[in-house]
Parts: C-alpha cells; sequence; structure tokens
C-alpha cells in the first residue's frame, strides 16, 4: 500500500471528490480544508504526498509548503489552482512544489506529478507574441497578492488600488496571453 496523500482544498465538495477517487484508484488519501488541520495531519501522517490548492479561503497556500517541508523535507507537493499565473507556478517552484497544475484537472496528472522521480516539471509554453497588456496587470496581481501572503487589503495597498476594485478584478477569470 503506498503512503497516504493529504489533499488540502477549502472546497468541501471537491476536497471529498478527490480523497475518493484517489482511494478508488488504491491511493490512501486524506483530506484537510485549511491550514492548521493540514498541518496536523501532515505532522500526524508524515505524508510525502501533498496536493495543494492555491487558495485557500482567501490566503496563500503557498505559505503552506515551506512548513509542509519542515515537517517532511521529503515531501513531494502538487500545487492545484483555478487561476495560474507564471508568477505563481515560479513561485511554487522556489519554495519546493514539484508541480503546477491549473484546475480542472485529471486525476492522472495529479498522481503523474506525485509519482514522478524527477524534478519539478512545469511545462509553460514560450510564445513568440508578448504578453497582453491585461494579462501582465494579471500576473502583477497575483505576485503581489503572493508577496502578501493572500491578503487582499493589503495587496490593494501595496498596489495603490481600492481594495473592491482589486476585488473585483480577482474574481474575473484571468485573461489570455
Amino acid at each position: 500500500m503506498s503512503e497516504p496523500t493529504l489533499i488540502i482544498d477549502d472546497d468541501p465538495s471537491f476536497n471529498a471528490i478527490l480523497v475518493r477517487t484517489l482511494e478508488r484508484r488504491g491511493h490512501p488519501a486524506h483530506g484537510a480544508l485549511d491550514a492548521a488541520s493540514a498541518l496536523a495531519a501532515a505532522s500526524e501522517m508524515k505524508t510525502g504526498r501533498v496536493v495543494l490548492d492555491l487558495n485557500l479561503n482567501g490566503t496563500s497556500g503557498l505559505a503552506l509548503i515551506p512548513q509542509l517541508l519542515a515537517i517532511n523535507p521529503e515531501c513531494r507537493i502538487v500545487v492545484l489552482t483555478g487561476y495560474a499565473s507564471i508568477a505563481t507556478a515560479v513561485d511554487a517552484v522556489k519554495l519546493g512544489a514539484v508541480q503546477y497544475l491549473a484546475k480542472p484537472v485529471e486525476v492522472e496528472a495529479i498522481l503523474s506529478a506525485l509519482d514522478a522521480d524527477d524534478g519539478p516539471d512545469f511545462d509553460i509554453p514560450a510564445s513568440d507574441e508578448p504578453l497582453s497588456v491585461d494579462r501582465l496587470e494579471w500576473e502583477h496581481i497575483q505576485r503581489v497578492l503572493n508577496e502578501n501572503d493572500g491578503n487582499v487589503s493589503a495587496t490593494a495597498r501595496a498596489l495603490k488600488m481600492h481594495r473592491r476594485t482589486l476585488q473585483r478584478k480577482l474574481s474575473k477569470r484571468p485573461v489570455k496571453t
């Protein structure tokens, strides 16, 4: 039997479905809906496999990566997000994640990332076209949001933007390149 996978996602439905799907495929799994319960479960289970949502109740899941690696330095962390950006992918790698996947994602992709023997694999296709101004703005907002640990108010102050304007921009899907 393989070691348990810790699923950290604040969406109870998605969390339960992913746990159940992994277990049906013979991979024991445990779900956690917030940072505190995730760290407690990681300490108790000493898991080496984690699927981590980038956005946990409005805070950045990236802040958990160093804490999870402190519990188990060999831990393989796959970051999932509904709002992929190059900036957060780079930050995830720097912090120690082995993969960064955009939702919706196939279970096979998650399992492949968790089981891969080599280092991080981030297939971000290079484009000959420059990024649009809207996409550059999105990437910048994501970087500043991450620097402020997902705190929207602090990010709005750093960007010299009204908090509601920032929330409106964050509620939209990221613009294409």
